[in-house]
């Protein structure tokens, strides 16, 4: 998000900017939320993460837009809106027949507004919609850390990152960059964001069964 931040400044005239966060955690549309074991936890799950967005991906965004001057408008987070799609029945906002943010989706449904291979299209992970078609940004950023951590730095990890400690080699190299730049703040971020019901110690949306599925 900060290079695309970086590019709009650089090579156009607009500063304030339109961005979907929120519509995942409002409108369940992680892929992980196929695999809720019922709408009830479905709801929860999605207004835990409404809850958390200041330390995630509002944040991030927040960062990455100001840092090159530029104005981040998150529709999907009007307090209107949000208030009510909460408002909805629970069974009516969980995903249906495989397709995250369902609802959401349907509510464009033969409107003509957007293409239906574009509206209803799997969801896609972040960095495969910027990457070249033969080679995903996540496995060329695998094969770097691959190089840049080792297999005693991991099993070290718990001891030299006490709190949270890194469960992947990029986690690890990551955290290493964070260290760096805010040294003993890393209780800034209480949990790594991790999917749900799902078993894996990756958040990348790559690393679960339905996204390797349906893509």
């Amino acid at each position: 998000m900060y290079l695309v931040s970086q590019y709009i400044r650089t090579k156009t005239d607009s500063v304030v900017i339109f961005s979907g966060e929120g519509s995942d955690e409002l409108a369940q549309g992680y892929i992980y939320f196929n695999k809720a074991p019922s709408a009830e936890e479905a709801d929860a799950e999605s207004r835990r993460l409404l809850g958390d967005l200041y330390m995630y991906d509002v944040l991030r965004g927040d960062r990455t837009t100001s840092a090159h001057g530029l104005e981040l408008r998150v529709p999907f987070l009007d307090h209107m809106f949000t208030g009510y799609y909460l408002s909805l029945p629970s069974d009516v906002r969980r995903a249906k027949d495989g397709i995250e943010k369902y609802t959401l989706r349907k509510a464009f449904d033969g409107t003509g507004l957007l293409p239906d291979e574009i509206l209803w299209r799997p969801k896609e992970a972040f960095s495969d919609g910027v990457s070249s078609l033969k080679k995903s940004w996540y496995e060329t950023l695998q094969e770097y850390v691959e190089e840049q951590i080792n297999d005693q730095m991991m099993e070290d990890a718990p001891k030299t990152f006490p709190f949270n400690p890194p469960r992947t080699k990029e986690a690890y190299y990551f955290r290493q960059i964070f260290e760096k730049h805010f040294p003993s703040k890393s209780k800034w971020i209480p949990y790594y964001w991790m999917p749900r019901w799902s078993k894996t110690n990756d958040p990348s949306a790559r690393t679960l069964k339905h996204y390797k599925d349906s893509s």
